[in-house]
């Protein structure tokens, strides 16, 4: 890397300035589109490799934003660039446009002890992974899952039998129609 001045290193052009508002925005949106490509899973308990990835588009992502000589005012431009578009999806995730576009949405992957295999593979979710998860909750056979859903964090929520659900737990579930009507009880 050349020399360059404390003063310069600190500081940045109006030109460079609108470069990485640009690249900032340029690069959050593509994320954006990656993860819902790949699914909220990605952003979920991630295994080593899932790791190394999330490292990976952290350094690519920044060093785009930055450019070739990172300055202290440019990192702190695409920081706040980061900070306003966040605040500006949650702001669209409270509208329904916003929400249906923005935000990801819970799916049913287990209705009554039925694995929807379709919805598994949308969520890209391993029936491992599933029989991990209902491990985790305690689960000593199939039959004693009420439901099992993939939320929008990547997360996977079951549901026990023995308790009728309450159908405003599954409002926005995509797939909960699946469920059997007996575990709603009256």
């Amino acid at each position: 890397m050349h020399h360059l001045g404390l003063g310069r290193l600190l500081g940045v052009t109006p030109g460079e300035a609108l470069a990485v508002v640009i690249a900032t925005i340029g690069m959050y949106v593509a994320m954006v589109l990656a993860i819902r490509l790949l699914g909220q899973r990605v952003l979920s308990s991630l295994s080593s490799f899932d790791l190394a990835a999330v490292i990976a588009f952290g350094a690519i992502i920044g060093r785009s934003a930055l450019g070739e000589a990172p300055r202290l005012a440019g990192g702190l431009l695409a920081l706040g660039t980061l900070v306003v578009l966040q605040a500006v999806a949650g702001l669209l995730r409270l509208r329904p446009f916003g929400e249906r576009t923005i935000a990801a949405r819970a799916v049913l992957l287990m209705a009554g002890s039925q694995i929807l295999d379709d919805r598994l593979r949308s969520c890209h979710v391993s029936t491992t992974e599933l029989w991990s998860r209902l491990r985790t909750a305690g689960i000593r056979h199939p039959n004693e899952v009420a439901a099992a859903i993939f939320e929008p964090t990547g997360t996977i929520s079951v549901l026990r039998r023995g308790e009728s659900i309450d159908p405003r737990l599954l409002t926005g579930v995509v797939g909960a129609d699946r469920l059997p009507p007996e575990l709603f009880g009256d």
